[in-house]
């Protein structure tokens, strides 16, 4: 097929800086063209829109870079160049339409620009019609409500168990985020189980009334043995760190010595959510066994991270909390004698048990000394 491009008279001297008039019309008569006829063009007519766009497109007005940008989004042999130079755009009129449905905007382009940019890019890529564990992740990190609600309504995202443990935290003081988290097909029973924990009464009787009947079933099983919430820790505690872990694993910052220093510190909400995004265990169930009898699940946890022994007493100490009773010398000189002992190959056994079976409150001890 012939591209009519040529048929403009004075392209060059348009292209390097006439009347920015003349820029704008070229601009949208090329534009205009290639979306007309993008289903008929070979690779090489693809390839001369995309050199005479990408020093046109940045030439002209914010409007018009929106409108082309539009254009674009749908097609996909769209110019590769130009929809990539569009889409790092700040203005969200001109990224947004690319960030919600270019197929040619790839995975780490998203969690490039979805771990920079601000709310308006969160939201757009929010509404892509598939989304994975590793982009949503940051979405329900650094979102805001209604970034956060929208990725949860989203059929086509999915989430990974630090994914969910956010939104189930994060649903603890939203009843809009906790029917539609409740809602998700892909819900496990565990996660089921942990959203009603968190909600209020009547968002428990909404979900409820408005299921089917087979998820009517799993939210009757998932209230069996759901006691007080007043002995546990604030879930909007925990939503607020996990939001802070998640940060630093986005920056590349969650280390051993971001660990040592939560637990030195104190920080309990912020350890249990650094061990579960570490561990990839659920943030509920790290909370239990943690708050059990014995020190063995931090010896565990410990091992299978490959962590040195003063994170780890570290650890303990935070787990008794300032202000009481430390651990004897004996109790912590046979702590560090067992954490000698214990061969990673079993903690990482255990490990993966927890990671693919978490556990119900009470089998927490059973499962920490397996």
């Amino acid at each position: 097929m012939a591209v009519a491009i040529p048929a403009l008279p004075e392209l060059n001297e348009i292209v390097q800086g006439a009347d920015p008039r003349r820029q704008v019309d070229v601009v949208r008569k090329i534009s205009d063209l290639f979306a007309k006829g993008a289903a008929q063009f070979q690779p090489r007519h693809v390839e001369l829109f995309d050199g005479i766009l990408i020093g046109l497109v940045p030439l002209v007005e914010m409007d018009v870079r929106a409108k082309v940008a539009e254009q674009l989004a749908p097609i996909p042999n769209a110019p590769p160049a130009l929809v990539g130079l569009l889409v790092h755009e700040d203005e969200i009129s001109i990224a947004g339409p690319l960030l919600r449905s270019s197929p040619l905007i790839d995975e780490p382009t998203l969690i490039e620009i979805a771990a920079a940019k601000g709310q308006g890019h969160l939201f757009a890529i929010s509404e892509r019609a598939v989304l994975s564990p590793s982009v949503t992740d940051i979405i329900v990190g650094r979102g805001d409500r209604d970034v956060v609600r929208s990725v949860a309504g989203n059929i086509g995202a999915q989430f990974s168990q630090n994914g969910y443990s956010g939104l189930i935290m994060r649903s603890s003081d939203d009843s809009a985020l906790a029917l539609a988290v409740g809602r998700r097909h892909d819900i496990s029973p565990q996660q089921l189980k942990e959203l009603l924990e968190y909600s209020a009464d009547i968002v428990r009787r909404r979900l409820f009334d408005m299921a089917s009947p087979a998820r009517k079933v799993a939210i009757n099983q998932a209230m069996i043995g759901i006691g007080s919430r007043s002995s546990r820790t604030s879930a909007s505690d925990f939503a607020r760190a996990l939001r802070e872990v998640l940060t630093l694993s986005y920056a590349e910052a969650l280390n051993e010595g971001a660990l040592l220093a939560f637990a030195r510190e104190h920080k309990y909400e912020e350890s249990v959510a650094a061990l579960s995004v570490l561990t990839g265990v659920s943030l509920t169930i790290i909370d239990h066994l943690i708050k059990g009898e014995r020190h063995d699940p931090l010896l565990i946890m410990g091992k299978s991270l490959g962590l040195g022994w003063p994170t780890v007493r570290a650890l303990i100490l935070m787990r008794v909390g300032p202000g009481r009773q430390n651990p004897t010398t004996p109790e912590m000189e046979e702590a560090a004698l067992n954490y000698e002992r214990l061969a990673p190959a079993t903690a990482q056994r255990v490990m993966k048990f927890w990671q693919k079976r978490p556990a119900d409150p009470a089998d927490a001890p059973e499962a920490a000394s397996a």
